[in-house]
C-alpha cells in the first residue's frame, strides 16, 4: 500500500508540476512544462507493448513503431531505427527467463505542442542468462509523432529490493 500511495503521489506530483507555470521557477524547461491528461487510448499502447515484452512475442505490434524511433535505454545506449530496435530487444529478451512485469502507474499527457507522451512506471523481475536473480524499477517517457506512432522511448531504471 505504501508503494502504491508513493506512486499516486509521484504522478499527481508530476502531473500538477508539468500544469504549473509559475514565472518564479528556478528553471525554464526546454521544450514544456505545460502539460494535460491525455487520451488513455496512448498509455493502453505501451502497456500492451510491455506485456508483448514480458510474454517475448515482440512482433505483434511492430506497426505501432515509427520506422525512424529512437530508444535509449536504461544502460546508456541509443538504438535508432525500428528493425535494430527489435533486434536488439529480442536479443536482450532471449536471454531473461521467468520475466514478470508490474506496474506502479501510467499516465498518458499532451504537452502544449501538440505531443503525445505517456509516462509509465513499473518493476520487472527475471532471472539472467547466468542464473542471477534480477529486480528493476523502471520509469519510461513514451513519445508519438503526428501519425500516431511510437517514435521514442527513454528508459531509467533503479536496481534492486523494494522501495
Amino acid at each position: 500500500m505504501k508503494k502504491l500511495m508513493l506512486t499516486a503521489l509521484a504522478v499527481i506530483s508530476f502531473v500538477c508540476l508539468c500544469k504549473a507555470q509559475d514565472a518564479k521557477a528556478p528553471y525554464k524547461a526546454e521544450y514544456s512544462s505545460n502539460f494535460t491528461i491525455a487520451d488513455q487510448s496512448y498509455a493502453n499502447k505501451i502497456l500492451t507493448i510491455w506485456k508483448d515484452y514480458e510474454e517475448n512475442m515482440l512482433d505483434r505490434h511492430l506497426d505501432w513503431f515509427a520506422d525512424t524511433v529512437s530508444m535509449s535505454w536504461m544502460n546508456g545506449q541509443t538504438v535508432k531505427g525500428k528493425a535494430a530496435n527489435l533486434q536488439g530487444a529480442k536479443e536482450y529478451r532471449g536471454m531473461l527467463k521467468n520475466l514478470k512485469i508490474s506496474l506502479d502507474a501510467s499516465v498518458s499527457l499532451k504537452s502544449d505542442k501538440g505531443d503525445n507522451v505517456v509516462c509509465v512506471w513499473g518493476t520487472e523481475e527475471y532471472t539472467d542468462k547466468d542464473g542471477k536473480k534480477a529486480v528493476n524499477h523502471l520509469q519510461e517517457v513514451w513519445g508519438f509523432n503526428k501519425d500516431g506512432k511510437i517514435d521514442m522511448m527513454l528508459q531509467y531504471a533503479r536496481a534492486g529490493g523494494s522501495m
